[in-house]
């Protein structure tokens, strides 16, 4: 099985993929014991009730490891992008409403050249077009209804992009990629030029790169030299945030509000900083496996809820409150050996309401499980 991989060699990303040989961790969660000097409000819960949805599975054409998942803006348009070289697209009502326990068609579903890493949908074109980074060192967009090319660059000397965003700033659109070349570039995907050139990590591999999503001016950057940045783009000259404190590679840098973000690491755990405050962490959390792959992060930024996959086939749910999870979701059986080759490769948040809310999983057997609820 073909794996998202990002250890640690010599401060880079290792640029080929392996077979993930090694078993997966299997070790079980133990949840807090209240004894009777413990307030409820210092137990960990989940105040919301998740519960599976859909199931979505690809045709079995060999390797699908899911690399990337997005909702378009309206959150309606569901888009996940993989090892299988194919963009394919769900609406999410369709999905929701269908009597089938497995759905396998997609509403689109664009070839693309080369391996993803990531996606992005442009948020000035109304989930038209969406932009793709590819194992290539190629950003790409595309037209979803026509199911074409409608932009491309390749700036990153063939090397690996890892990650890709768009924001609005200022009533224009910008770009950003990062890659295994050790550089964040920043460029106008209307004018298609190049803006900006950030080296944050003395060449290290660049895994993650986004936009302050309530359209401020800040970047947030993770970096295999196992730091973070945060940069203000009106002036890309130096970070203005520099967050030390993971022991390996930070896969996911990603924005809880403009002034706290939330890393993820091969080190095995999350961690919520304040910028603003001399960047301080604020807190650890600790329960998922990961020490080898891509598992995907996402912030659900109204329920002030983090997500994570793992590396034991699980989803781990935290709340910001609290260091442990609150909620643990296996997405497959192990088998009778107790080992489990598959993982978790990505998971993505619907960030539409407030009330209720819509997780979506997908794994590296390339089979996306929806989960939904509403406060408890």
């Amino acid at each position: 099985m073909e794996a998202l991989l990002c250890s640690e060699i010599h401060n880079n990303i290792r640029s080929s993929i392996n077979d993930f040989s090694s078993s997966s961790s299997s070790s079980s969660y133990t949840w807090p014991i209240m004894t009777s000097s413990s307030s409820s409000m210092d137990i960990p819960r989940c105040d919301w009730d998740l519960s599976l949805s859909a199931v979505v599975s690809s045709a079995p054409t060999g390797s699908d490891a899911i690399g990337a998942i997005e909702f378009d803006p309206s959150g309606e348009i569901l888009a996940t992008g993989g090892i299988a070289r194919k963009i394919r697209s769900y609406r999410l009502s369709s999905l929701l409403g269908s009597r089938d326990d497995h759905v396998t068609t997609s509403e689109s579903c664009i070839c693309t050249p080369a391996k993803l890493s990531s996606l992005k949908w442009r948020p000035d074109l109304a989930g038209r077009v969406i932009g793709s980074g590819d194992y290539d060192g190629v950003v790409t967009e595309y037209d979803v209804e026509k199911q074409v090319p409608v932009f491309e660059r390749d700036e990153h000397g063939g090397r690996r992009i890892w990650s890709v965003d768009y924001t609005l700033y200022n009533g224009s659109t910008v770009g950003a990629s990062g890659s295994d070349d050790g550089t964040v570039q920043m460029w106008d995907p209307q004018a298609g030029g190049l803006e900006e050139t950030v080296r944050p990590g003395s060449g290290a591999a660049i895994c993650s790169v986004e936009f302050d999503p309530l359209g401020g001016p800040s970047l947030a950057v993770g970096c295999a030299d196992r730091n973070a940045y945060v940069y203000d783009i009106r002036r890309l000259v130096d970070p203005i945030v520099v967050l030390d404190g993971h022991a390996k590679t930070v896969t996911y840098a990603k924005f809880m509000d403009p002034h706290t973000i939330v890393t993820g690491s091969t080190d095995g755990s999350l961690k919520l900083w304040d910028i603003l405050n001399e960047r301080r962490v604020v807190r650890t959390y600790r329960g998922h496996v990961n020490s080898r792959n891509f598992v995907g992060l996402s912030v659900w930024r109204h329920g002030g809820l983090v997500v994570s996959g793992s590396e034991n086939n699980q989803v781990f749910l935290y709340d910001k409150r609290w260091g442990e999870p609150v909620w643990v979701r296996g997405l497959g059986e192990v088998d009778r050996l107790g080992s489990d080759r598959r993982f978790v490769s990505s998971v993505c948040w619907r960030q539409v309401d407030e009330d209720w809310c819509t997780l979506v999983a997908g794994g590296s057997d390339g089979v996306l499980q929806i989960f939904s609820g509403k406060r408890s």
